[in-house]
């Protein structure tokens, strides 16, 4: 992940890391090890929704004919995975959902990977 994060920002991408998950929150009255014991403890949600890829951010490009030298930030949405791993079903319809209204919406193993994917959405005709 932090190969491909490299890898994008020298670009026009900025990519930001997108942690979701469930957490707790209060005030601390007690810890031993790794246990904590909190007190008036509520639920707190981490990141943009279930199945929302792992880096998030936005690819500046350059609208033509009638916007030119304007810049428009395209939502990316890069789900990172490991050499064979394959996206939940989540995950899928996230990127689906991104690419439908227009963003980039990736599954990258690697920095060349993500780059090449950025680059082909932003050379498209």
């Amino acid at each position: 992940m932090h190969e491909i994060m490299l890898a994008i920002g020298r670009g026009a991408s900025r990519i930001f890391r997108n942690h979701v998950g469930v957490g707790f929150q209060g005030n601390v009255v007690a810890r031993k090890g790794s246990q904590v014991v909190l007190e008036n403890a509520r639920a707190f949600t981490a990141g943009l929704c279930t199945g929302s890829s792992d880096l998030v951010g936005w690819t500046s490009i350059e609208i033509e004919p009638h916007h030119v030298g304007m810049k428009v930030a395209i939502f990316t949405a890069i789900e990172v995975k490991a050499q064979r791993g394959l996206p939940t079903l989540e995950q899928s319809q996230f990127l689906d959902a991104v690419r439908g209204a227009g963003g980039i919406g990736l599954i990258s193993h690697s920095g060349d990977e993500a780059r090449e994917g950025i680059k082909k959405f932003c050379d498209r005709d």
